[in-house]
């Protein structure tokens, strides 16, 4: 993977603590004041202390999993699909389910779920919002798997989260609908563009606002506010753990585009060389990724 000469803490921290601060300034004065963010699930920050300890309690983890019935349910379709080729008898038991999927795997299941009841989305406008949030989650650790210091855990979050802007906007904000619906039809300009014209916002600023009251980690708040703006790939005053999250962000849409037949966007055709020179990587390494996706985005 691609990263520029190593930065200095504070170079890092001053360009986090400026995104930090935009989004206080707007939260108090502007924009962002009537943007309503659902809280954070209690059982997704038990669940959080419980993998980011020093030594991870799997028992919390395994008491959480069960709190759920639906969130059971899940784990237990997903151990018994054909994702993990099960072998012998079913499992019948959280435990099990978590013991045949792997750790890493249960809690990206568990906070799927969490966040996509957090977040409901019951708008045509989005429609399969969170079951491509899923697919973009999935592609994002696929290729963290491949890439060396890129956390598969930290990529999946991150895809899970990119667009979360949109539902918080659509549920807060009046006529951000109308502005979706003709963001998606202009081609003379980025789809924010219109967000901003039409509201002074856009889903990056407001995906960046859940990731800090969500108090997840820097570098994914980052990542989630400039996830539009390539031209800023590779500038030096930003983490290159956050640009290597940008760039593999653009090739998982990629992936999930030509998995569901639809033709490659905007950004793709503007910004791929950039990304892929980033990361280093081919158009073999990419259809590599293609197919190791294929099968769990249709378990998706």
């Amino acid at each position: 993977m691609q990263m520029t000469a190593p930065q200095s803490a504070s170079a890092v921290s001053a360009r986090m603590q400026q995104i930090r601060e935009d989004l206080d300034q707007s939260r108090r004065r502007g924009p962002l004041q009537q943007i309503k963010i659902p809280p954070c699930p209690e059982l997704l920050v038990q669940l959080q202390q419980a993998i980011n300890a020093p030594e991870p309690d799997l028992g919390l983890v395994a008491r959480i999993a069960s709190s759920d019935v639906a969130m059971s349910a899940t784990l237990l379709r997903i151990a018994n699909g054909p994702l993990f080729k099960p072998v012998g008898l079913p499992c019948s038991t959280v435990g099990q389910a978590m013991n045949r999927i792997g750790l890493r795997e249960s809690v990206s299941v568990m906070t799927s779920f969490m966040v996509q009841h957090a977040i409901p989305v019951n708008s045509p406008l989005l429609a399969r919002f969170w079951q491509r949030s899923s697919m973009r989650a999935i592609a994002m650790a696929t290729i963290a798997q491949q890439l060396p210091g890129m956390s598969p855990d930290l990529a999946h979050t991150f895809g899970l989260f990119l667009h979360v802007g949109m539902p918080v906007l659509l549920q807060s904000v009046r006529g951000y609908g109308a502005t979706m619906v003709e963001a998606g039809a202009r081609i003379d300009r980025p789809y924010i563009a219109t967000e901003n014209a039409n509201h002074k916002t856009d889903h990056a600023v407001v995906g960046a606002l859940v990731a800090r009251a969500w108090n997840l980690p820097p570098v994914l708040m980052g990542a989630i506010r400039l996830h539009h703006d390539f031209a800023a790939l590779g500038h030096a005053d930003i983490d290159p753990e956050v640009h290597t999250l940008v760039a593999a962000g653009l090739i998982a849409e990629y992936l999930m585009r030509r998995h569901e037949a639809l033709p490659e966007d905007a950004d793709w055709a503007a910004h791929h060389e950039s990304a892929m020179d980033w990361l280093h990587v081919s158009w073999d390494d990419i259809a590599h990724w293609e197919e190791a996706a294929r099968q769990q985005f249709d378990e998706a």
